[in-house]
């Protein structure tokens, strides 16, 4: 069976939400996202394709690595139900970096605010060495078939800005929770970075988005070198691998009546 056919048939098998299962585009883009994942192009992606749950994501993922199709290195981590499919590697090298070199920035926008502005990385540095001790956890039990549950502290963190460090952004958003779910971006011009490339699954091409974040303009100047560090570590990582190939980072800018994080 072809490769391109051992994904599609991974996810039937695997990952129906109800009685709905993954069309062939769906499961191509997922197969494409998983590869970029295991490639360590990104650290992790965030499974949202239907409803299934974070037990049939990892049999999709076991199934996969059983197949020889992935690494076996990668895992599934459950976050307050959201379900991601991580390379613990670049995770970790991720979170390592941004502990010693205050790597990605934290923008505040709270609706109190007029504007978004950068804020104190503290609260996310905290998280990360939370994160780091889960992953050395991990390591050390056996049951590496099984989803791995992050458990209650992550019932107080900012979960908007927890994906960001997950998915491996040089940017993410804060506001305080506490106090409104809102933010300030209403009608704030966003410059949205978009990363694209095209898995060569067989003989037919799969265009795959590998990253979509973004940054108020206003915020440019003093974020722009860490858009750059970041633009210059994924085509790093990109010229180790052949499998995805046309890398294309292309930027635009919108501005949108209300903004959901």
């Amino acid at each position: 069976m072809s490769t391109r056919k051992l994904f599609i048939a991974a996810a039937h098998k695997c990952l129906s939400g109800g009685r709905k299962s993954l069309s062939v585009p769906q499961s191509l883009d997922l197969a494409a996202q998983v590869s970029a994942v295991d490639l360590g192009l990104k650290p992790a992606l965030l499974y949202d394709s239907n409803g299934a749950s974070a037990e049939q994501v990892q049999q999709y993922l076991s199934l996969l690595q059983f197949s020889h199709l992935v690494s076996k290195s990668l895992l599934t981590l459950d976050l307050n139900g959201n379900t991601l499919i991580v390379n613990p590697v670049s995770l970790r090298s991720n979170l390592e970096r941004l502990l010693r070199d205050s790597s990605v920035v934290v923008i505040n926008v709270c609706h109190s605010l007029e504007n978004p502005a950068i804020t104190d990385r503290g609260e996310l540095k905290s998280i990360a060495q939370d994160l780091l001790f889960l992953l050395r956890g991990f390591e050390q039990l056996e049951e590496d078939e099984k989803p791995l549950y992050v458990g209650n502290k992550s019932e107080q963190w900012n979960l908007c800005t927890v994906f960001g460090l997950l998915l491996g952004y040089p940017v993410t958003y804060w506001f305080d929770q506490t106090k409104s779910f809102e933010n300030c971006l209403s009608m704030t011009p966003l410059m949205v970075t978009t990363a694209t490339v095209t898995w060569q699954a067989d003989t037919a091409g799969q265009t795959c988005c590998l990253y979509s974040f973004s940054v108020p303009v206003v915020l440019h100047n003093e974020t722009q070198s860490d858009l750059e560090d970041w633009n210059l570590r994924l085509q790093e990582r990109f010229q180790q691998q052949n499998i995805l190939q046309d890398l294309t980072v292309c930027q635009t800018t919108v501005t949108l009546p209300s903004v959901c994080l």
